[in-house]
């Protein structure tokens, strides 16, 4: 079994209810994602899935959160509420979603959303 990982960031605000009064207020981060897809399978090239479609895949991902609130977009809802862990699972799906499309073979294994230096969630497929 193979992984690859790659890192990215983007900076985004939220507000969450019924976790602590101070998360309860506006506030933003500069949030760094880890996304780790595996496969049985290299292809003839030698690899996996080339690094520079899988960072475009997730670009387009990260395009929808960079500089949002993410409150009001539409996958975050009283029942999402865009924590960490629904970040995490957000962009997990939507990637294993634009892979099944060229290369069924690769999934995706993990994704970890970093909050801060300290604090992070991962979401495991």
């Amino acid at each position: 079994m193979y992984e690859l990982k790659i890192i990215t960031d983007f900076a985004a605000a939220h507000q969450l209810k019924m976790v602590s009064k101070k998360c309860e207020n506006l506030h933003g981060h500069n949030w760094k994602i880890e996304v780790c897809v595996v496969g049985d399978k290299l292809n003839n090239a030698g690899v996996l899935i080339d690094f520079g479609e899988l960072k475009q895949h997730v670009a387009e991902i990260r395009a929808r959160l960079d500089h949002k609130f993410l409150n009001e977009l539409e996958y975050f809802d009283d029942n999402t509420p865009p924590s960490s862990e629904n970040i995490a699972c957000y962009i997990a799906n939507q990637l294993q979603i634009l892979i099944d499309d060229m290369k069924p073979e690769v999934r995706v294994s993990r994704v970890t959303a970093w909050e801060s230096d300290d604090a992070c969630a991962t979401y495991s497929m």
